[in-house]
């Protein structure tokens, strides 16, 4: 690799839990089985903008610039781009992973034959927080670099370093300088440079958000399991704890149709260890409903849909929208939390909305599917990327000492 990209030229117990958490969560739990991944998206994207559900550290959102950057000052033609990338990246994971903090190399295990590369992983990110200027996705950037290099004139930059004539740049012009020796060395530790960097691309381009809550007062995110259990909401601004709020109302209550959904599929296939495991958890969840019963009996499901739905920011279909209030009209009446395992309205709308998004292949209702179910669908609560922005959050955090 050092012929092909010959460039310019503590690890934590706490950070490896939570990745090995994030590891097993991901495999098994945040599978979205009922379709409610537009609502919970809208809600990840206003709490912590720029994260993702695959990301694991902040450096990445480095890495994959510097790697863009070197491509276009050696103006590599689009017909190669995609596999310079690839060759880059595979020596990131290798260097990444002899590092002495090698928590959260993307593609450790596959390492040459992984399927989704950190640059894509990162590419929507590094958009929201404005560190890739190039509006398209990925392919179209790969596509359209031939006619960038033929289109690419001298800027001239303002007082405030922006682009005023001719093309501007594909990325910000204030990345910081690229950490000698990538791709064949690399670790994950933020400079304080580097760390100033993202949290104040956070700052001005996401503020009001949780993240940006949490980077502007160097609040260390902690271990709690999610957002709202925070020490620090209580300090939250008006506006952005009662989008908490909402966030936490529709975690819980939507994840008894989860829970039933399983014992479905329990009950189905006489799996009778799964049968118990299963009703003991909605047991769990119906306790908890009862200790939120007079906050979810105030929930302002009108302010919640305004939310989800503002400025066209995500698309909630029609049916998706039906199907979450016909749960939260069966669920969250008092009382109902308690029966719902064994109710048969409960129960006929899950199975027409499982019907509705699979067809044929509805576990509830083909055998050879049913057959081949893991035992596991979907149980993970939601927690709206949390356990990914604490990590990114404590890199920086850490960078800046």
């Amino acid at each position: 690799m050092a012929s092909t990209f010959a460039w310019l030229d503590q690890s934590e117990k706490q950070r490896r839990k939570v990745l090995e958490a994030i590891d097993l969560f991901r495999e098994q739990g945040t599978r979205d089985e009922l379709g409610i991944s537009t609502i919970r998206d809208a809600f990840a994207d206003l709490l912590f903008p720029g994260t993702g559900s695959l990301q694991t550290r902040a450096r990445y959102f480095f890495f994959v610039p510097w790697m863009y950057q070197y491509l276009e000052q050696r103006r590599v033609p689009s017909a190669e781009v995609l596999k310079c990338t690839r060759a880059f990246e595979i020596a990131l994971i290798n260097a990444l992973a002899d590092s002495d903090d090698p928590s959260g190399t993307i593609g450790i295990q596959s390492r040459a034959a992984l399927q989704r590369f950190p640059s894509s992983i990162y590419w929507s990110g590094l958009g929201r927080v404005k560190i890739r200027n190039y509006p398209g996705s990925q392919d179209e950037y790969h596509r359209s670099l031939d006619g960038y290099y033929r289109g690419r004139l001298v800027v001239v930059r303002n007082d405030d370093g922006e682009p005023v004539t001719g093309r501007g740049a594909n990325w910000h012009h204030g990345i910081p300088s690229v950490a000698p020796g990538l791709p064949d060395k690399a670790s994950f530790g933020l400079t304080q440079l580097e760390a100033e960097y993202l949290r104040e691309r956070v700052l001005t381009q996401a503020p009001g958000t949780f993240l940006a809550f949490l980077f502007d007062r160097h609040i260390d995110p902690g271990d709690a399991r999610f957002a709202w259990d925070h020490p620090v909401t209580g300090q939250l601004p008006q506006q952005l704890a009662r989008m908490l709020l909402h966030a936490r109302n529709f975690s819980e209550s939507i994840h008894g149709a989860a829970i039933l959904y399983n014992v479905m599929l329990a009950d189905l296939g006489k799996r009778e260890e799964l049968r118990t495991k299963y009703r003991e958890m909605a047991a769990q969840w119906k306790a908890d409903m009862g200790q939120a019963a007079d906050r979810l009996a105030s929930w302002d499901r009108a302010e919640f849909w305004r939310i989800v739905t503002e400025d066209g920011r995500n698309r909630v279909s029609p049916r998706t929208r039906q199907f979450v209030e016909a749960w939260l009209e069966v669920a969250l009446p008092a009382g109902n939390a308690r029966a719902i395992v064994d109710s048969a309205d409960a129960q006929e709308l899950i199975h027409a909305r499982e019907r509705a998004l699979k067809g044929p292949l509805a576990r509830l209702d083909n055998p050879k599917a049913l057959d081949n179910w893991g035992g596991w669908s979907g149980l993970g609560r939601i927690d709206f990327r949390w356990s990914n922005a604490q990590i990114i959050v404590r890199d920086v955090l850490a960078g800046l000492g």
